[in-house]
Protein backbone atom coordinates (compact mmCIF):
# COMPACT_ATOMS: atom_id res chain seq x y z
CA UNK A 1 0.00 0.00 0.00
CA UNK A 2 1.45 3.34 -1.03
CA UNK A 3 1.23 6.52 1.04
CA UNK A 4 -1.63 8.87 0.17
CA UNK A 5 -1.17 12.06 -1.81
CA UNK A 6 -1.66 15.23 0.28
CA UNK A 7 -4.87 16.03 -1.62
CA UNK A 8 -6.56 12.69 -0.95
CA UNK A 9 -5.44 12.64 2.69
CA UNK A 10 -6.84 16.13 3.37
CA UNK A 11 -10.15 15.42 1.64
CA UNK A 12 -10.51 12.11 3.48
CA UNK A 13 -9.89 13.86 6.80
CA UNK A 14 -12.61 16.37 6.02
CA UNK A 15 -15.05 13.67 4.94
CA UNK A 16 -14.36 11.81 8.18
CA UNK A 17 -14.99 15.00 10.16
CA UNK A 18 -18.56 15.02 8.73
CA UNK A 19 -18.96 18.78 8.53
CA UNK A 20 -16.82 19.72 11.52
CA UNK A 21 -13.89 22.03 10.73
CA UNK A 22 -10.41 20.56 10.34
CA UNK A 23 -7.45 22.67 11.41
CA UNK A 24 -4.37 23.10 9.27
CA UNK A 25 -2.38 21.84 12.26
CA UNK A 26 -4.36 18.59 12.31
CA UNK A 27 -3.76 18.16 8.59
CA UNK A 28 -0.02 18.70 9.13
CA UNK A 29 0.07 16.19 12.01
CA UNK A 30 -1.80 13.60 9.92
CA UNK A 31 0.41 14.10 6.88
CA UNK A 32 3.58 13.70 8.95
CA UNK A 33 2.57 10.07 9.61
CA UNK A 34 3.10 9.40 5.91
CA UNK A 35 6.27 11.45 5.48
CA UNK A 36 4.44 14.37 3.84
CA UNK A 37 6.07 17.70 4.62
CA UNK A 38 4.24 20.63 6.18
CA UNK A 39 4.91 22.85 3.18
CA UNK A 40 3.24 20.32 0.86
CA UNK A 41 0.17 20.26 3.10
CA UNK A 42 -0.16 24.05 3.20
CA UNK A 43 0.32 24.37 -0.56
CA UNK A 44 -2.33 21.69 -1.09
CA UNK A 45 -4.76 23.48 1.23
CA UNK A 46 -4.37 26.67 -0.81
CA UNK A 47 -4.89 24.83 -4.10
CA UNK A 48 -7.95 22.95 -2.84
CA UNK A 49 -9.46 26.20 -1.60
CA UNK A 50 -8.81 27.88 -4.95
CA UNK A 51 -10.56 24.98 -6.71
CA UNK A 52 -13.61 25.20 -4.44
CA UNK A 53 -12.94 21.76 -2.97
CA UNK A 54 -12.50 23.20 0.54
CA UNK A 55 -13.28 26.54 2.12
CA UNK A 56 -12.27 28.49 5.20
CA UNK A 57 -14.24 27.76 8.36
CA UNK A 58 -12.36 30.31 10.47
CA UNK A 59 -8.78 31.18 11.20
CA UNK A 60 -6.60 28.20 10.27
CA UNK A 61 -9.58 25.85 9.84
CA UNK A 62 -11.26 24.36 6.79
CA UNK A 63 -14.28 22.34 5.72
CA UNK A 64 -15.38 20.76 2.45
CA UNK A 65 -16.39 23.26 -0.21
CA UNK A 66 -19.28 23.06 -2.67
CA UNK A 67 -17.22 21.26 -5.31
CA UNK A 68 -16.58 18.32 -2.96
CA UNK A 69 -19.44 18.30 -0.44
CA UNK A 70 -22.08 16.71 -2.68
CA UNK A 71 -19.81 13.89 -3.81
CA UNK A 72 -18.63 13.39 -0.23
CA UNK A 73 -22.23 13.02 0.90
CA UNK A 74 -22.83 10.34 -1.70
CA UNK A 75 -19.59 8.51 -0.90
CA UNK A 76 -20.33 8.55 2.83
CA UNK A 77 -23.33 6.33 2.10
CA UNK A 78 -21.04 3.29 1.81
CA UNK A 79 -22.15 2.22 5.29
CA UNK A 80 -25.71 1.72 4.04
CA UNK A 81 -25.10 0.55 0.45
CA UNK A 82 -26.33 -2.97 1.11
CA UNK A 83 -29.73 -1.52 2.04
CA UNK A 84 -30.12 -0.29 -1.55
CA UNK A 85 -30.26 -3.81 -2.98
CA UNK A 86 -33.46 -5.64 -3.87
CA UNK A 87 -34.25 -8.96 -5.57
CA UNK A 88 -33.17 -9.30 -9.18
CA UNK A 89 -35.72 -10.32 -11.81
CA UNK A 90 -33.09 -10.72 -14.52
CA UNK A 91 -33.80 -7.27 -16.02
CA UNK A 92 -31.06 -4.74 -16.78
CA UNK A 93 -30.62 -0.97 -16.57
CA UNK A 94 -28.98 0.53 -19.66
CA UNK A 95 -27.28 3.87 -20.31
CA UNK A 96 -26.60 5.07 -23.85
CA UNK A 97 -23.76 7.58 -24.21
CA UNK A 98 -23.21 7.24 -27.96
CA UNK A 99 -24.72 10.64 -28.78
CA UNK A 100 -22.73 12.48 -26.09
CA UNK A 101 -19.59 14.41 -26.89
CA UNK A 102 -16.11 13.33 -25.81
CA UNK A 103 -14.20 16.58 -26.28
CA UNK A 104 -15.07 18.05 -22.87
CA UNK A 105 -12.62 16.25 -20.58
CA UNK A 106 -14.27 17.46 -17.38
CA UNK A 107 -17.70 16.24 -18.51
CA UNK A 108 -16.20 12.95 -19.68
CA UNK A 109 -14.45 12.42 -16.34
CA UNK A 110 -17.67 13.13 -14.42
CA UNK A 111 -19.61 10.77 -16.70
CA UNK A 112 -17.11 7.94 -16.30
CA UNK A 113 -17.04 8.43 -12.52
CA UNK A 114 -20.84 8.35 -12.28
CA UNK A 115 -21.07 5.15 -14.31
CA UNK A 116 -18.30 3.51 -12.27
CA UNK A 117 -19.83 4.46 -8.92
CA UNK A 118 -23.15 2.94 -9.98
CA UNK A 119 -21.54 -0.28 -11.14
CA UNK A 120 -22.09 0.06 -14.90
CA UNK A 121 -19.95 -1.81 -17.42
CA UNK A 122 -19.65 -1.33 -21.17
CA UNK A 123 -21.75 -3.90 -23.03
CA UNK A 124 -21.01 -2.29 -26.38
CA UNK A 125 -19.57 0.96 -27.67
CA UNK A 126 -21.53 3.76 -25.98
CA UNK A 127 -23.84 1.30 -24.18
CA UNK A 128 -23.48 0.57 -20.47
CA UNK A 129 -25.36 -1.95 -18.35
CA UNK A 130 -25.95 -3.09 -14.78
CA UNK A 131 -28.45 -5.51 -13.19
CA UNK A 132 -31.76 -3.89 -12.23
CA UNK A 133 -31.50 -4.88 -8.56
CA UNK A 134 -31.40 -1.44 -6.90
CA UNK A 135 -34.40 -0.28 -4.88
CA UNK A 136 -36.37 2.28 -6.88
CA UNK A 137 -35.02 0.65 -10.04
CA UNK A 138 -34.38 2.78 -13.13
CA UNK A 139 -35.78 6.04 -11.73
CA UNK A 140 -33.53 5.92 -8.64
CA UNK A 141 -30.45 4.92 -10.62
CA UNK A 142 -31.11 7.65 -13.20
CA UNK A 143 -31.40 10.31 -10.49
CA UNK A 144 -28.14 9.23 -8.82
CA UNK A 145 -26.32 9.13 -12.16
CA UNK A 146 -27.41 12.70 -12.88
CA UNK A 147 -26.42 13.85 -9.42
CA UNK A 148 -22.98 12.32 -9.82
CA UNK A 149 -22.34 13.93 -13.18
CA UNK A 150 -23.94 11.99 -16.06
CA UNK A 151 -25.38 14.36 -18.65
CA UNK A 152 -29.18 14.46 -18.66
CA UNK A 153 -29.15 13.95 -22.42
CA UNK A 154 -28.02 10.35 -21.90
CA UNK A 155 -30.96 7.89 -22.10
CA UNK A 156 -31.25 5.66 -19.00
CA UNK A 157 -33.73 2.84 -19.52
CA UNK A 158 -34.82 -0.65 -18.50
CA UNK A 159 -34.20 -3.72 -20.66
CA UNK A 160 -36.07 -6.95 -20.01
CA UNK A 161 -35.74 -8.95 -23.21
CA UNK A 162 -32.09 -9.31 -24.18
CA UNK A 163 -31.41 -12.23 -26.46
CA UNK A 164 -29.74 -15.20 -24.78
CA UNK A 165 -26.26 -14.50 -26.17
CA UNK A 166 -26.26 -10.83 -25.14
CA UNK A 167 -27.68 -11.63 -21.70
CA UNK A 168 -25.00 -14.26 -21.15
CA UNK A 169 -22.29 -11.77 -22.17
CA UNK A 170 -23.67 -9.11 -19.82
CA UNK A 171 -23.46 -11.54 -16.91
CA UNK A 172 -19.69 -11.98 -17.41
CA UNK A 173 -18.74 -8.28 -17.43
CA UNK A 174 -17.97 -7.95 -13.70
CA UNK A 175 -15.91 -11.08 -13.02
CA UNK A 176 -18.07 -12.01 -10.06
CA UNK A 177 -15.75 -14.75 -8.79
CA UNK A 178 -12.91 -12.24 -8.47
CA UNK A 179 -15.21 -9.84 -6.63
CA UNK A 180 -16.19 -12.56 -4.17
CA UNK A 181 -12.55 -13.50 -3.59
CA UNK A 182 -11.82 -9.83 -2.98
CA UNK A 183 -14.47 -9.65 -0.26
CA UNK A 184 -13.01 -12.67 1.51
CA UNK A 185 -9.35 -11.68 1.18
CA UNK A 186 -9.79 -8.08 2.33
CA UNK A 187 -12.01 -9.17 5.23
CA UNK A 188 -9.33 -11.61 6.39
CA UNK A 189 -6.70 -8.87 6.16
CA UNK A 190 -8.82 -6.50 8.27
CA UNK A 191 -9.65 -9.17 10.85
CA UNK A 192 -5.99 -10.07 11.26
CA UNK A 193 -5.09 -6.42 11.83
CA UNK A 194 -7.92 -5.91 14.34
CA UNK A 195 -6.59 -8.85 16.35
CA UNK A 196 -3.16 -7.23 16.85
CA UNK A 197 -3.52 -3.45 16.65
CA UNK A 198 -3.35 -3.03 20.43
CA UNK A 199 0.30 -4.08 20.23
CA UNK A 200 1.17 -1.13 17.95
CA UNK A 201 2.34 2.38 18.80
CA UNK A 202 -0.39 4.97 18.25
CA UNK A 203 1.22 6.59 15.21
CA UNK A 204 1.84 3.19 13.59
CA UNK A 205 -1.74 2.08 14.30
CA UNK A 206 -3.14 5.34 12.87
CA UNK A 207 -1.06 5.05 9.71
CA UNK A 208 -1.83 1.38 9.10
CA UNK A 209 -5.56 1.64 9.81
CA UNK A 210 -5.84 4.64 7.48
CA UNK A 211 -4.21 2.76 4.61
CA UNK A 212 -6.10 -0.50 5.20
CA UNK A 213 -9.42 1.23 5.87
CA UNK A 214 -9.13 3.53 2.88
CA UNK A 215 -8.49 0.55 0.60
CA UNK A 216 -11.44 -1.40 2.02
CA UNK A 217 -13.88 1.52 1.91
CA UNK A 218 -12.86 2.28 -1.67
CA UNK A 219 -13.55 -1.38 -2.49
CA UNK A 220 -17.08 -0.97 -1.11
CA UNK A 221 -17.71 2.41 -2.73
CA UNK A 222 -16.89 1.05 -6.18
CA UNK A 223 -18.53 -2.32 -5.63
CA UNK A 224 -21.22 -2.83 -8.29
CA UNK A 225 -23.70 -4.34 -5.79
CA UNK A 226 -24.36 -7.34 -7.97
CA UNK A 227 -27.11 -9.84 -7.14
CA UNK A 228 -26.87 -13.58 -6.71
CA UNK A 229 -25.88 -15.53 -8.80
CA UNK A 230 -23.45 -13.01 -10.32
CA UNK A 231 -21.65 -12.67 -6.99
CA UNK A 232 -21.80 -14.20 -3.49
CA UNK A 233 -24.00 -11.64 -1.72
CA UNK A 234 -23.43 -13.17 1.73
CA UNK A 235 -19.67 -12.79 1.32
CA UNK A 236 -20.26 -9.12 0.47
CA UNK A 237 -22.48 -8.63 3.53
CA UNK A 238 -19.87 -10.24 5.79
CA UNK A 239 -17.19 -8.01 4.26
CA UNK A 240 -19.33 -4.91 4.80
CA UNK A 241 -19.86 -5.75 8.47
CA UNK A 242 -16.13 -6.24 8.91
CA UNK A 243 -15.37 -2.86 7.32
CA UNK A 244 -17.91 -1.19 9.62
CA UNK A 245 -16.17 -2.66 12.67
CA UNK A 246 -12.77 -1.68 11.30
CA UNK A 247 -13.96 1.86 10.60
CA UNK A 248 -15.21 2.24 14.18
CA UNK A 249 -11.84 1.13 15.53
CA UNK A 250 -10.08 3.48 13.12
CA UNK A 251 -12.11 6.43 14.38
CA UNK A 252 -11.19 5.55 17.97
CA UNK A 253 -7.50 5.48 17.07
CA UNK A 254 -7.60 8.77 15.20
CA UNK A 255 -9.54 10.44 18.03
CA UNK A 256 -6.58 9.64 20.27
CA UNK A 257 -4.18 11.06 17.69
CA UNK A 258 -6.24 14.19 16.95
CA UNK A 259 -8.44 14.92 19.98
CA UNK A 260 -9.50 18.29 18.55
CA UNK A 261 -11.25 16.64 15.60
CA UNK A 262 -13.60 14.39 17.60
CA UNK A 263 -13.85 12.01 14.65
Amino acid sequence: MSSPAPKSLILNLMRAAEGRPVTAADAVTSAALFGIRENSVRVTLVRLAAAGMIESAGRGTYKLGPQAAELAQDLSGWRHREERVTDWSGAWIMVSTGALGRSDRVALRRRDRALALLGFKALDSGLYVRPDNIKGHTATVRERLHRLGLERAAPVFNATDLDAELDARARTLWQGQALTQGYVQTRQKLEQWLSRWHELELDVAARECYLLGNEAIRQLIFDPLLPDPLVDMQARRDFTQCVLAFDQTGHEIWRKLLPSMSL
